[in-house]
């Protein structure tokens, strides 16, 4: 039998199916990169739990000196107090249409962009793919003041409709060119197939590529959603108390005599409520959305 050299038998190799030779790697690695990605973990998820734990305090252990990691007497007082609360409803309900709104114009205009891009050539077609990745390294907040003097002269400022164009404006650049690699990953051969076979251009874009693009559209859905319900600087800043979102509500929690955290905490889940329903009910698609316009972009 012939030995096997001690740096073989730390790392052995193993043999795939191509013939491609990989290293496996040691147990005192492994044990190490389990360590540090569940102490990593622990750090990431420790705000969340806090914000948890606040919640269901009475305010008298959420303003006591001792910090405990577990609540002494649960309350769901917080809660109620946040549903309560003047225009915490109001604010819920702006958000959701706010939300939607740019999400589903972002989606149909940004997906149009997208396949007039991919699918067409025209004169300045690399220029627009150049403006929009430009576009995205721009703070939004630097244009604050000349898109309220726009919004203003078109008497939009203080509604809903106004934000909801300026979120629309806002998560373009990153639709377009999302979908556009989403697109670019459909051969043309398929519509090429569908225009012999009788189909007129519109009925290639509803049977072929529209369906094909569905996970795209799912991924790219997500960002969309997140970006505009999470945001808070925008809706401050151009609309009223009564027109706001929840994100801007929480700030009410905030005053010159102190802040409830108990019920900014509360607050704080019920807003995060809707992104994680929206995700579950889509997370099938997600991880084919996020893979799919990989590959060819």
């Amino acid at each position: 039998m012939v030995a096997v050299a001690p740096a073989v038998r730390r790392k052995r190799a193993k043999s795939t199916d191509d013939g491609v030779l990989t290293v496996g790697r040691s147990r005192a690695g492994t044990i190490a990169a389990n360590t540090a990605g569940i102490l990593f973990s622990v750090f990431m998820l420790f705000p969340v739990y806090w914000v948890l734990n606040t919640a269901f305090k009475p305010a008298n252990e959420v303003l006591s000196l001792t910090p405990t990691l577990l609540p002494k007497d649960p309350t769901f007082d917080n809660f109620v107090s946040a549903f309560r609360a003047p225009l915490f409803l109001e604010n819920m309900l702006n958000g959701v249409i706010v939300t939607l709104l740019a999400v589903a114009g972002a989606l149909v205009v940004g997906f149009l962009a997208a396949l007039s891009i991919a699918r067409f050539k025209f004169y300045g077609r690399k220029a627009i793919i150049l403006v929009v990745l430009v576009v995205q390294l721009i703070p939004f907040i630097s244009l604050l003041i000349p898109l309220f003097l726009m919004l203003q002269q078109a008497k939009l400022t203080n509604s809903l409709i106004g934000v909801s164009i300026t979120y629309l404006v806002l998560i373009l650049p990153y639709t377009v060119w999302t979908l556009r690699g989403f697109i670019s990953g459909i051969p043309r051969e398929l519509d090429e197939a569908a225009l012999i076979d009788g189909c007129s251009r519109a009925q290639v874009f509803w049977r072929i590529i529209l369906p094909l693009t569905g996970p795209g559209l799912v991924a790219t859905s997500v960002y969309g959603f997140i970006q505009a319900w999470n945001e808070f600087i925008i809706i401050n800043t151009l609309n009223s108390p009564d027109k706001q979102n929840l994100m801007a509500w929480l700030l009410q929690n905030q005053t010159t005599r102190g802040t409830a955290w108990g019920p900014l905490m509360a607050g704080a889940i019920i807003t995060s409520i809707p992104v994680v329903i929206f995700f579950l009910i889509i997370q099938r698609n997600i991880a084919t959305g996020l893979t799919a316009g990989a590959v060819k972009g």
